[in-house]
């Protein structure tokens, strides 16, 4: 063998990551292979009192874990009403998918008067 011919390019990229590997929300479809409550039990030891669990009567999901930032701004029942409409449709069973739930607030014409 000859390895003088042989040329290596090697490319690597790294960047900090956080525990949990997702920040906003965690979609845990039905025969995952990893378990609501073993998920549970890991976000307790990791991030105590950062998600809140919220079991889906969906045919295809099983729970969602959801960042409780999020649930001080907008209520339970209107991020599951999103997660509805836009993510559980491309969930496949056995699937845990990370989902990007970013919020922006703005408001307008605030007005004050002289008291």
């Amino acid at each position: 063998m000859n390895d003088l011919n042989k040329t290596y390019t090697i490319n690597l990229s790294f960047e900090e990551i956080k525990l949990p590997p997702f920040q906003d929300i965690l979609v845990l479809a039905k025969n995952s292979i990893q378990g609501k409550i073993g998920l549970s039990k890991s976000f307790e030891l990791l991030v105590p009192n950062g998600f809140e669990t919220i079991d889906v009567g969906n045919k295809n999901i099983e729970t969602v874990f959801v960042n409780k930032n999020i649930l001080t701004k907008i209520d339970r029942e209107k991020v599951i009403q999103i997660l509805e409409k836009n993510v559980f449709p491309y969930i496949s069973e056995g699937e845990l998918i990370s989902v990007d739930f970013k919020i922006n607030i703005s408001v307008k014409n605030i007005v004050l008067k002289d008291f």
